[in-house]
């Protein structure tokens, strides 16, 4: 199925107006395609807006070759091990000073972000 979204938005006194193609494998519904597409960029927006506010990605200026995609993977991961790490109530924010300034809950963080704890290897990996 090929699908047409169009999008106005009206901001601030300016008016945007897009236009998006997707193409799917679900049956010519509205509503189903309509709610996959929101669902798909409601995760998008949440995981931009959360590496924007924990390590103001927007204002990052690396630009030349690998750099920004290199860094980009970098901070993903980083969300992944702080979400996973699960050892108190705090924010990604917050979790990341602290793993910044105590090298002990930065390996905690790294652990949680392995698929086995350590202590499960096999003595010879260790």
């Amino acid at each position: 199925t090929i699908v047409v979204v169009e999008r106005t938005r009206h901001l601030w006194n300016k008016t945007t107006h897009e236009i998006q193609f997707y193409l799917s494998s679900l049956p010519p519904q509205s509503s189903r395609i309509a709610a996959a597409i929101r669902q798909h960029w409601g995760i998008e927006n949440s995981l931009h807006w959360t590496l924007d506010v924990t390590f103001a990605e927007d204002g990052c200026r690396v630009r030349s070759l690998h750099a920004p995609h290199n860094l980009a993977l970098k901070r993903r991961f980083a969300v992944n091990a702080l979400n996973r790490e699960a050892t108190g109530k705090r924010s990604l924010r917050q979790k990341s000073k602290q793993a910044a300034m105590d090298d002990t809950y930065m390996l905690t963080v790294l652990a949680a972000a392995l698929p086995d704890p350590i202590e499960n290897l096999d003595p010879i990996c260790k």
